[in-house]
């Protein structure tokens, strides 16, 4: 072995004193250093169109990290093995990678090699040839928990994660006959190869383990955030311009200290125009109370630097405040008080409860101020993320600009927001254009607005990091004094992140019209939306958000049916039109179920039975506001008749007439929708006057058909089966 191991280290390898930027094909941006492949620092932050979402230090590949010297060699070929598949010595290995890996999937297998190779270290391994399976077993036993720096134990670590740490063990078998200083040995296949998905125990067809955000959580946070984006947007884009735009505390012309007439002047100044004096942070206040100051002191909270601001200074010292001024300051400030120095006089908004008018904002300290833009910027990340289904790799690649709006028509107009797919697509991404709500375009214009320093071109929101700016900036303002000033209902506790918004805008769009969005956002305009971005880019990042929705229609429309058919065997049926058509399936399946035990007495009928047995009828179905519409034949439907388009593949939800139209169902679940429309109807007739017949007799109409609809329902859900048999 020791013969073996000096051949090895005697060869050079393939990829020696080449550019790294040139073995894997990467454009450097001008100015940046390109590292060479034997340096043990890659610094790759010159990368042109890497993307936005990978922060500096990601983009810093430091091999000395690894404690063996020899392995590091290993490790910076492996790295360029990801990133350069066509390169001779990697196009001629047979389990090599085919196309580039993502920069990002590159980097995030540095975090699982180099633990790996450390822990060898550890273990007293000093060559690879040494590794053996109990090796690899024992360092998946430690990698499957998650420890604090303590070591004390968390959680379990999640299957993703461990297959992640078996496919870097098992990369350095498949790229083996690639590295020259040192590699496993030949016979060594760890885990036998068996596929990393099956060794870390992941089921075949992982369910999407992203859950959507709880209503509870949902609603009180896009009202607010929508709050934020309209109603205030406009007062705090004006006072962070104010902000910006206050005279330097530091500037290159000012004079050091003022003097005693210069402070004098300041303090008269207050006094005419009875502009109070700046009043200190809590911060410095008890900077000075443990310098000595007196509790009791009239001037413990006057801002003198603002004073020294006033005439052209930078500084006031200590020594400054003689008994003259002294007593010039306590009378100033008994005249005109303190105050904080922004939001003084402001606008006032409709609070978001009550719509009663009341000052936008409390007087701010510089920094409170500030911190209004972090609030801002986070609300209109959430309604952007929440209302157009974007990934963080899209949001990160917004630039400011990125707005577009077309005139589709008088009066129409198109918004959409152009972006790059980075996911699945070669380094620089895939230019791409989002089609979004207004709403959507408004939140981009104020996050363009409150980035003050940014220009055309320049990236929107960076590096994106929605946890931090939720927890300490939108949710702090929202269940804070200001938030309640402003009638904003509190954000309970819960995790949201972008996963999670993007999973509950499909599933919104799938489960319509009953989601909780509808509160605020007018979903069938945000389905039509997501549609038109599809059709204008059918392999664009909206087709895939829109083939997240038809998935989660699916399911609907099956645990829908599933749930109808379980009430029909509860004696719980249909009404409506078509409601003897939908009872006489029903029939065919319960009998189908019944069948299918008696020829197999000893195999319970299961729930996937039931969903095959529906799943074609479950596929015509589309949910009406207060019905059911089993779309299966549509020659029979109502409103393609009205609206004269027999040839249409959908049924027009706007113009359904459930009452009439043959293909209609209702159910117990629709029961609500049409008492209420029962109650408002007799509240309308009652207020008419006399001279209104036309309106009457309209009305009436409509009661004695909302009545009939909801005298059905309870008939049905209450009635035997054979009655409504009979009546057919």
């Amino acid at each position: 072995m020791t013969e073996a191991l000096t051949i090895a280290e005697a060869a050079s390898s393939p990829f020696s004193g080449v550019d790294v930027f040139e073995l894997a094909g990467w454009t450097v941006v001008e100015g940046f250093p390109r590292p060479l492949f034997d340096q043990d620092v890659w610094d790759l932050r010159g990368i042109l169109g890497r993307p936005k979402q990978l922060s500096g230090g990601q983009l810093i590949w430091d091999f000395t990290k690894i404690n063996n010297s020899r392995w590091r060699l290993v490790a910076k070929e492996l790295m360029i093995a990801y990133c350069a598949p066509a390169h001779p010595a990697v196009a001629q290995l047979p389990h090599a990678y085919r196309t580039p890996r993502a920069l990002a999937t590159t980097g995030r297998v540095r975090g699982l090699l180099f633990p790996w190779l450390n822990w060898l270290t550890s273990q007293g391994i000093a060559s690879l040839r040494e590794v053996t399976q109990e090796h690899c077993q024992r360092y998946l036993a430690v990698r499957s928990t998650i420890r604090d720096k303590h070591g004390r134990r968390l959680r379990a670590a999640s299957p993703s994660q461990q297959r992640a740490v078996v496919t870097a063990v098992m990369d350095l078998a498949f790229y083996s006959d690639l590295f020259t200083n040192d590699r496993y040995h030949p016979s060594f296949r760890p885990w036998n190869f068996t596929p990393p998905a099956v060794v870390a125990g992941m089921p075949k067809q992982a369910e999407n383990k992203t859950q959507p955000v709880p209503d509870h959580i949902l609603q009180p946070l896009l009202a607010a955030c929508l709050y934020i984006v309209d109603t205030l947007g406009p007062h705090l884009t004006v006072l962070l311009r104010q902000v910006e735009s206050r005279p330097p505390r530091h500037g290159g012309a000012r004079r050091p200290n003022p003097t005693f007439a210069d402070l004098a002047r300041a303090l008269d100044e207050h006094r005419s125009t009875g502009d109070p004096l700046v009043e200190m942070t809590d911060r410095r206040v008890n900077e000075r109370l443990a310098a000595g100051w007196n509790p009791d002191d009239p001037l413990l909270r006057v801002n003198f630097l603002a004073l020294a601001v006033r005439v052209g200074c930078r500084e006031v010292r200590s020594h400054m405040l003689t008994p003259g001024f002294r007593e010039l300051a306590e009378d100033t400030v008994a005249k005109v008080g303190l105050a904080k120095p922004w939001g003084r006089e402001v606008a006032a908004v409709p609070r978001a409860d009550t719509q009663e008018l009341v000052p936008w904002i409390t007087p701010l300290h510089t920094q409170k101020a500030q911190d209004l833009a972090g609030v801002a910027r986070q609300a209109a990340l959430t309604v952007i993320a929440a209302v157009s289904g974007m990934r963080n790799s899209e949001l990160a690649e917004l630039l400011v600009g990125c707005r577009r709006t077309r005139e589709v028509g008088p009066g129409m107009v198109r918004h959409s927001l152009a972006s790059k797919i980075i996911k699945g697509q070669k380094l620089g991404g895939l230019e791409d254009e989002w089609v979004v709500l207004e709403e959507v375009h408004r939140a981009v214009e104020l996050a363009e607005q409150v980035h003050l320093h940014a220009g055309p071109g320049e990236s929107l929101f960076g590096r994106i990091g929605f946890h931090s700016g939720y927890t300490r900036a939108l949710r702090p303002f929202v269940n804070g004094p200001l938030g309640r000033r402003l009638g904003l209902a509190p954000i309970p506790d819960g995790t949201v992140n972008l996963r999670m918004l993007r999973r509950t805008l499909a599933m919104e769009l799938a489960y319509r019209p009953n989601g909780m969005l509808a509160a605020k956002i007018a979903l069938k305009h945000l389905s039509v939306v997501t549609t038109e971005g599809y059709t204008a880019r059918p392999g664009g990042a909206q087709a895939k958000l829109l083939a997240e929705v038809n998935e989660h229609e699916q399911e609907r429309n099956l645990s829908l049916a599933a749930a109808e058919f379980r009430n029909f065997q509860q004696g719980i049926l249909p009404s409506g039109t078509g409601a003897h058509e939908l009872i006489d399936f029903f029939t065919h399946v319960d009998e189908e179920l019944a069948r299918q035990e008696a020829t197999s007495p000893h195999v319970r009928s299961s729930d996937q039975d039931l969903r095959n047995l529906l799943a074609k009828r479950a596929g015509t179905l589309h949910l009406g506001t207060a019905n059911y519409c089993w779309f299966a034949d549509p020659g029979k439907a109502l409103c393609l008749k009205l609206a004269g388009t027999p040839n249409a593949t959908k049924p027009l939800a706007g113009m359904c007439d459930s009452a009439r139209c043959p293909q209609a169902t209702h159910h117990p679940c629709h029961r609500p929708i049409w008492a209420e429309t029962v109650t408002q109807t007799k509240t309308f007739l009652g207020s008419l006057s006399r001279p209104q017949k036309t309106e009457r007799i309209r009305l009436r109409a409509e009661l004695d058909r909302a009545q009939r609809v909801l005298d059905e329902i309870d008939a049905a859900g209450s009635g035997p089966e054979q009655e409504i048999h009979a009546d057919h």
